[in-house]
């Protein structure tokens, strides 16, 4: 586990950040002292059976793409 000060990171959050999100875990220190740990969040494990999943199935892409105007009146019933 990487080790890296609060000077630094004030410096090079950015960086440091997109670390994390690539899955490295680092330890900030405040002089010289660990003070906290920045680790990635894991995603939430969603079961592939959930329905969400499966809307692209139900959708019939054999029609013509509505414009705005449609959406509007079929949405808002405008």
């Amino acid at each position: 586990m990487k080790t890296v000060s609060m000077l630094r990171f004030r410096q090079n959050a950015e960086e440091i950040l997109k670390s994390v999100e690539r899955g490295e875990r680092i330890v900030l220190t405040y002089r010289g002292k660990p003070i906290a740990r920045l680790e990635p969040i894991a995603a939430p494990d969603i079961p592939r059976d959930d329905p969400f999943y499966t809307l692209d199935e139900l959708a019939d892409t054999d029609v013509p793409s509505l414009t705005n105007t449609e959406m509007d009146e079929t949405v808002y019933g405008q």
